[in-house]
């Protein structure tokens, strides 16, 4: 794991303003003695870190990744002590904050956009403890938040799509109508139409993170309207299982979902949260933690795509990797071209709203 915090840059312009038990299992590393006063003033000889989750670790999803993050970084530092909690539902994650606060933990990492307000609130009432919220847009003295540049692969992953569509026509099925999402459908199409001008995408809302019977149900929609490569935001494999048993192209997310998708398998846009997690505890062990807003991409290692399946092309692979070159040398731009080519990173961030051309319909309300 690299010592670089530098890894950490501040985008500081994006906005720097003011249930039952603890549940999971711990990693613990060698006891020390707290060597700092309040949080990120001193360094400390030993870090408590907590990592709160809002679904199942075991569901190859969302929560999935970060806690692979979690356990990277556990292993990796003897003066680490980490726990975590997870299927914690927004409405129960301030007594799960205030618990790990009560229980002297140095820093408590938050992972779904539905902790923001009241991760901000136990924050403000605890200036001693760090937090790190993950997807939101609010920062104040000891909370900073981050993400990745997931566009970045979600692009890659539709140059992918364009490759292998006869159709021309692929499926989305997407979680909630909220920037992050948005971004994921435009990246996807964009990246398909830069190898293929004719492609267009097809959007089913399921207006949850994690609903396998919803999410195969609308990737059977689209499947019954023509669609022959299903994309996906969501923290299950449902719809690569149904676009499986439709004898049709898929990419996953989150985790590897070759086992789910078999032959018709693709890749899967992938988070690699120790990227991210161990710098940031790095930071908070030696006393520099500043709350800023950290949103790297494929340079920095935090997004990427999964194994290949077994059936993809040589020349779609070939043109993939050619096309992450691009991307990290700056030749490539996700959003040259679209209607978000001037867009500042606050605009791209929180306040993406509609589709890309190519993308059918709109952004529901």
């Amino acid at each position: 794991m690299s010592t670089d915090i530098t890894r950490r840059r501040a985008i500081k312009a994006l906005g720097l303003a003011g249930a039952a038990g603890l549940a999971g299992c711990t990693s613990t590393g060698d006891a020390g003695t707290d060597t700092s006063g309040d949080g990120g003033s001193g360094g400390k000889d030993t870090v408590k870190a907590a990592f709160v989750y809002n679904s199942a670790v075991g569901d190859q999803g969302w929560s999935w990744a970060h806690e692979q993050g979690r356990k990277a970084v556990a292993e990796e530092y003897d003066w680490l002590e980490s726990d975590y909690s997870e299927d914690v539902d927004p409405a129960n994650a301030k007594s799960v904050f205030q618990q790990y606060v009560q229980n002297d933990y140095d820093v408590v990492f938050g992972n779904t956009f539905g902790y923001m307000d009241t991760m901000v609130s136990v924050a403000e009432d605890n200036p001693d403890t760090l937090f790190e919220h993950c997807s939101g847009y609010q920062t104040r003295e000891n909370m900073g938040r981050y993400f990745g540049r997931m566009y970045q692969a979600r692009y890659m992953a539709g140059v992918a799509a364009g490759m292998l569509t006869e159709a021309n026509t692929l499926g989305y099925v997407a979680a909630l109508p909220i920037a992050e999402v948005v971004r994921g459908i435009n990246a996807f199409t964009l990246g398909a139409r830069s190898v293929n001008s004719d492609v267009t995408t097809k959007v089913r809302w399921t207006n949850t993170w994690y609903d396998p019977p919803k999410e195969k149900e609308a990737a059977n929609a689209l499947i019954d309207q023509g669609v022959d490569v299903m994309a996906q935001h969501q923290d299950s494999a449902a719809a690569v299982q149904a676009a499986a048993a439709a004898d049709i192209w898929a990419t996953g997310y989150d985790a590897p979902m070759s086992e789910q998708g078999g032959d018709n398998y693709v890749t899967s846009p992938i988070w690699h949260w120790e990227k991210f997690y161990g710098p940031t505890l790095e930071a908070v062990h030696d006393g520099s933690w500043e709350p800023d807003f950290y949103w790297e991409g494929l340079g920095d290692g935090i997004v990427g795509l999964s194994d290949w399946g077994p059936e993809v092309p040589d020349d779609v692979k070939t043109t993939v990797e050619d096309t992450r070159s691009a991307i990290e040398s700056g030749d490539t731009d996700v959003w040259a071209d679209s209607k978000f080519a001037d867009a500042d990173d606050a605009t791209l961030f929180q306040d993406m709203g509609s589709y890309v051309e190519g993308v059918e319909g709109t952004v529901p309300e």
